[in-house]
């Protein structure tokens, strides 16, 4: 056994009270008990025991502005920081500026990074935009970018589909960020579940062509995620291990820990995955 906890940076702790009841439904539907699993979110005491039976030290809690599509407003961003008050030292706060629906971009990503935000979310299925329409039709979109990359925020962007009722595909393919990556060059970027089960590509070809991107493997079975990518070893210090919890088809934290920990991966490998490189990237 590792004599070190994870550090998961992929973790639903959201106002689920906001969830529109079709999105709520889905949210649930695998989860034996899913009031069980609502009370210990609502509860920052009862989710750190959570946290602690599943072997996991810090936890970054993914939030973000939808209220369309899953029915979240912009209250998401304060409902966070005051929930990872209870515990700074392990809870990080990861909030979200919607530029559709938002009059000063940067004043509000100023305004969250003040709350304590430590970074930031962008869904482009469930925000019905493309991470790079700030070249097109909403020139708001890249004040959130400018802003991020002066505060030195992290963000991290939802690739892949979503099988939510609402969630717009089309929007989801990572090779749009490529555009974000000329533009914004000291922008750390995050993507989540790597472009599965459709672009697993275009996610290794901008994680190869930048070193300011990262992967999170949420949201991927863990046992499958070296068919997804074959040579995780060679960018291992920018894989970080997420579990996307409690969404669907994710019961338990300590069991995708457990999966992740069985691959033919090196312990040194294993450790910068599970803990040291999200260390970094959240000192």
């Amino acid at each position: 056994m590792p004599d070190y906890r994870a550090i998961d940076v992929h973790i639903h702790v959201q106002p689920l009270e906001m969830l529109n009841p079709e999105t709520l439904k889905k949210f649930g539907a695998h989860h034996a008990n899913f009031e069980e699993v609502k009370q210990t979110i609502a509860d920052p005491a009862k989710f750190l025991n959570y946290l602690d039976r599943a072997g996991v030290e810090k936890a970054v809690l993914i939030n973000y502005v939808s209220p369309d599509a899953m029915g979240f407003t912009a209250e998401t961003n304060d409902w966070v920081a005051r929930y990872a008050r209870y515990a700074p030292d392990r809870l990080i706060p990861c909030g979200s500026v919607h530029p559709r629906l938002t009059a000063d971009c940067a004043a509000e990503t100023n305004r969250i990074a003040d709350l304590g935000i430590r970074m930031l979310k962008v869904h482009p299925p469930h925000q019905h935009l493309y991470p790079n329409q700030y070249r097109d039709d909403l020139p708001q979109q890249a004040q959130i970018y400018e802003r991020a990359q002066e505060l030195g925020l992290p963000i991290m962007f939802h690739t892949g589909t979503s099988i939510f009722p609402h969630a717009r595909n089309k929007y989801a393919e990572p090779i749009f960020i490529d555009d974000l990556l000329v533009d914004f060059p000291k922008l750390k970027i995050i993507l989540a579940h790597g472009g599965r089960p459709l672009w697993m590509e275009q996610a290794w070809f901008l994680l190869r062509r930048s070193k300011n991107v990262f992967l999170d493997i949420s949201g991927i079975p863990p046992q499958n995620l070296l068919e997804y990518f074959p040579r995780l070893d060679e960018i291992s210090d920018r894989v970080m291990f997420g579990s996307d919890w409690p969404g669907p088809l994710v019961k338990e934290i300590g069991a995708n820990i457990d999966k992740f920990q069985a691959l033919p991966l090196s312990d040194d490998v294993k450790r910068k995955i599970l803990r040291e490189n999200a260390l970094k990237l959240f000192p």
